[in-house]
């Protein structure tokens, strides 16, 4: 059997799960830094938790799990026969892969909510699964890195979170830029053109407007009853960047009004604050997922060909579906598959991140090993990485093994180090040879490593 993975799914080497740690950690401490907490949920969930939530394209790409045992057992007979799977994939499955980490937060909440304080802050990275078309930037299995609070409708959060986008991009050296918009103002221009019915179309469609540009976005519209005039005249409101000029064609669209308040709000606490990275209005941002009710936002990267590599937005509604009304909240995503493929094309990545192994130990024979064992045993109880040579080959040999791994310094075990109990120490980069004690040993990589 050829060994394979799964299309749309990676294997990482360690020098490629080093720079993914890095990644992490940098969103990680951002996280705590503005007092977020960490939570997890499991890989599955029940698939009635997660339909509904994404729209029906969304709905289309959550994998699903087979029942346990003979799936077949109960399934719809009418719906095996007539091949209708759509109909099928309900008596077969009851659970499915998270699609994303906000769903499964807003039912871990309402599971939870006598346990937490409100509003709560917390911060998730996990992987989460879609049954997308696997392409550049775009996977079946990646991780997303969220942080959200719930049980706050402040508008100061949405600039909170902004400026965690901002110092994690800051820190790892990303310029970006964050495309910033409110569905209210989305639903205004429904107000305004009388499109209030076609709402859902209208904004899945001008989500693709990146992708496909205005023309097919005009077909698009047309294909959902929405004539090419209307349309001709929803891409100029687009257009528009001014606040205070939409606000003039907004005369019969009060919720579009009130979501040119709420962008105003944000900004209040946006822009009393220092922010490295470019902040635009972008009135065509609409971020095709239901739940959202707000402000939204997404985030490119600068000097690549990329899709967005951050999103998120207010939902005010969320819990509501899992039986707990009047709760809101707002969170945004890091798409974590995306950073790491923008940051290795762009050569961001420290050039010290590697090996955390800060000494091999060498054995000249076999007797020699288990002193090489044995000084390994005190080194590793000070706290200090390392590893042995399992054999005792050829000296050649084993410093090319710590050349290929990126190992800084050898210990060398031979005859006259067992008798002096002075160990070999050679520097890997400068060729430099000392003798040194255990203690002295110790102290030395102590210091240097």
């Amino acid at each position: 059997m050829k060994p394979s993975i799964p299309k749309g799914t990676r294997d990482f080497l360690p020098s490629e799960v080093y720079k993914r740690e890095y990644i992490f950690n940098k969103i990680k401490e951002v996280f705590q830094t503005f007092g977020y907490v960490p939570i997890e949920t499991p890989t599955m969930e029940n698939l009635e938790t997660l339909t509904g939530k994404y729209g029906e394209e969304g709905d289309r790409l959550l994998f699903k799990v087979l029942n346990n045992g003979d799936f077949l057992l109960k399934a719809d007979k009418e719906a095996l026969s007539k091949l209708d799977s759509k109909k099928l994939v309900s008596s077969i499955s009851k659970r499915g892969l998270r699609y994303d980490l906000t769903v499964p937060f807003a039912r871990y909440f309402v599971q939870h909510q006598n346990e937490l304080q409100l509003p709560f802050k917390r911060y998730q990275i996990q992987p989460v699964w879609r049954a997308d078309r696997p392409q550049r930037g775009r996977y079946h299995e990646f991780y997303q890195c969220d942080v959200d609070v719930i049980g706050s409708d402040s508008l100061m959060y949405e600039a909170e979170l902004i400026q965690i986008y901002d110092k994690v991009f800051s820190e790892l050296g990303l310029e970006v830029e964050v495309l910033v918009n409110n569905r209210k103002i989305l639903y205004g221009f429904a107000e305004a053109l009388g499109l209030e019915e076609k709402f859902m179309e209208m904004t899945i469609s001008l989500d693709k407007l990146d992708k496909i540009g205005p023309d097919k976005v005009l077909d698009e519209l047309e294909k959902n009853n929405i004539d090419r005039s209307t349309g001709q005249k929803l891409l100029e409101l687009i257009g528009i960047e001014s606040l205070e000029e939409l606000k003039e064609n907004f005369e019969n669209a009060p919720t579009g009004l009130v979501g040119i308040e709420e962008l105003k709000a944000f900004h209040g606490f946006l822009d009393i604050s220092k922010i490295h990275n470019k902040i635009s209005f972008d009135p065509s941002l609409a971020r095709g997922l239901n739940y959202y009710t707000g402000c939204i936002f997404e985030v490119k990267a600068k000097g690549v060909k990329m899709g967005s590599i951050g999103g998120g937005g207010r939902y005010d509604d969320l819990t509501s579906v899992f039986g707990l009304k009047g709760i809101s909240g707002v969170g945004v995503s890091f798409g974590f598959a995306r950073i790491y493929d923008v940051m290795e094309e762009l050569a961001l990545f420290p050039a010290n991140i590697g090996n955390k192994t800060q000494v091999l130990i060498t054995s000249f024979n076999k007797e020699a090993l288990h002193h090489s064992f044995k000084l390994g045993s005190i080194l590793r109880a000070n706290a200090i990485s390392c590893d042995i040579y399992p054999k005792a080959v050829k000296i050649k040999k084993q410093l090319n093994y710590a050349n290929n791994n990126s190992i800084p310094f050898v210990v060398i075990v031979g005859e006259d180090e067992i008798k002096s109990n002075l160990w070999q120490l050679k520097n890997m980069d400068s060729g430099e040879q000392k003798k040194l004690s255990t203690i002295e040993l110790i102290s030395f990589l102590s210091e240097k490593c």
